[in-house]
């Protein structure tokens, strides 16, 4: 038996007291870390919400197993965003919708969520009105033509069914319960209503695909409601897709639980909590970016090396090689290898150990002399 096959459903519950201190923390470190944004400057909070931004979109649909590129989304939040960075790179149509669909909850978290603004995210997340090679339902409700809607894994003909979601015809007023509640202000704790939202909407289930994602996103929208704030500085899909067993774990648990959800709530503050810690190591990328070009504003650097230089700085992945300058820079190698001796020169980058076709390079730490 499912929860929404109970008696007392949607009649959630939970143990106030085991709660008390996991709020306190999650509270106490969002407040925190909002004070420490709200102390930099305009850009530079403009800068880390862009990081944060792109790190959600990416790792939410990671956790569906959908690998977006990264610099795509980048390039789409700028441009949306009417941020002025350089190597803008256009966007799949997919990448657009998940996008679109992310900043209109975070930036309109105030705006009351509807029927219609769930089926225009749908309709974004699928563009094609197709879920790989799978038509379906786009910008509606499931239909369940194909059977009840189940949530499996395994090879075919072995599937380990999770989960089973209400019928389709409990959708209507099972949505607009939801609807009804998450609109109206009501003496839970804000956070504590993301941490039911994100549970209560991917609970019933109501698209044929793209609930996890929307569930995440609607999460996201509570959480800034909670801060009064559009800007996005922690990633709660980063943490969720490092915690991702934790995550289906807990979330199967509590749908073939009972009403008392005090589980689920006590996993997701301490997901959120720990999603706060990571936002840390944003927080330090977008200062080393800041303190690296105050130290080198005024070096006459060529539009190759800016680029370049701006990669590194948003999290390149593995070793920067000449090959690779050339790449990201398309020109030469040997154009390359002026570019990077040049910057070495300026005190911009190092050398690593090694050498041959393996030598490496790194930028130079800007707070040393």
């Amino acid at each position: 038996m499912y929860i929404w096959e109970l008696s007392d459903w949607p009649q959630f519950s939970w143990d106030q007291e085991k709660l008390a201190n996991v709020l306190a923390q999650a509270r106490h470190e969002q407040g925190r870390l909002l004070g420490r944004m709200e102390a930099l400057g305009f850009q530079l909070r403009e800068e880390a919400v862009l990081k944060t931004l792109t790190q959600d979109v990416v790792k939410s649909s990671e956790i569906e197993g959908e690998r977006l590129d990264p610099e795509q989304v980048r390039s789409s939040i700028a441009r949306r965003l009417g941020m002025d960075i350089s190597g803008l790179k256009p966007a799949d149509r997919n990448v657009e919708g998940v996008v679109e669909m992310m900043l209109d909850a975070t930036r309109g978290y105030d705006r009351p969520l509807t029927a219609e603004r769930l089926f225009a995210w749908h309709a974004a997340l699928f563009p094609t009105g197709r879920s790989g090679m799978v038509k379906i339902q786009v910008g509606a409700w499931r239909d369940d033509s194909g059977g009840p809607m189940r949530v499996v894994s395994g090879p075919y003909g072995k599937e380990h069914v999770h989960y089973v979601a209400p019928p389709k015809e409990r959708l209507d007023a099972e949505i607009s319960a939801f609807l009804d509640w998450f609109n109206v202000e009501t003496d839970i704790d804000p956070v504590l209503k993301a941490g039911l939202a994100h549970l209560w909407f991917v609970t019933i289930h109501p698209f044929d695909d793209g609930n996890g994602r929307i569930a995440r996103v609607i999460a996201d929208m509570a959480l800034a409601r909670s801060e009064r704030s559009a800007q996005r500085f922690y990633s709660m899909s980063t943490q969720i897709q490092f915690e991702r067993k934790a995550y289906y774990d807990t979330l199967e648990n509590t749908q073939k639980g009972t009403m008392d959800v005090t589980d689920w709530q006590v996993w997701f503050l301490d997901c959120l909590t720990r999603a706060i810690e990571g936002a840390q190591e944003t927080l330090a990328s977008v200062l080393h970016k800041a303190r690296f070009w105050d130290k080198f504003a005024a070096e006459a650097l060529n539009e190759r090396q800016i680029k370049v230089i701006n990669r590194l700085l948003d999290g390149f992945e593995g070793k920067l090689t000449t090959s690779k300058w050339a790449k990201l820079a398309k020109c030469s190698q040997d154009t390359a290898y002026r570019d990077i001796l040049d910057l070495m020169k300026r005190g911009g980058l190092n050398k690593n150990p090694g050498g041959g076709r393996s030598t490496s390079y790194d930028l130079t730490d800007p707070s040393s002399s």
